[in-house]
């Protein structure tokens, strides 16, 4: 069965960097398209980045220029590398694969931006 687990979260102060990763299971990797999506506190769910099996690239507007979502397709593993980050990038960040018409979801990795 597909399996998404992410890993990488934790305390960091504004302006520092962590780097996300979602590591796939169950499902040819290669062939999919994968996106970070993350939950602040009390808010909806938000999309925040996206990469096509090709490593086209896309992302929120709140994040460009700072985050990076990259891909290793022979690990099965998605990174989500981010910088300069910001109080109001809290959140628990969240995985995601759409494949044949289902939806997959990790159990999400809290990150927590604060001095």
């Amino acid at each position: 069965q597909v399996q998404l687990v992410e890993s990488g979260g934790g305390l960091v102060q504004p302006g520092g960097s962590l780097r996300l990763s979602c590591a796939a299971s169950g499902y040819i990797f290669s062939a999919y398209h994968v996106d970070w999506y993350r939950q602040p506190p009390g808010k909806q769910r938000e999309f925040v980045a996206g990469i096509t099996h090709g490593g086209s690239t896309n992302y929120a507007d709140s994040v460009k220029g700072r985050f990076t979502i990259s891909r290793d397709d022979a690990k099965s593993t998605v990174y989500l590398q981010m910088n300069s980050l910001k109080p109001e990038d809290t959140a628990v960040y969240y995985c995601h694969i759409l494949r044949l018409g289902t939806d997959y979801w990790g159990q999400g990795t809290r990150v927590t931006v604060s001095s």
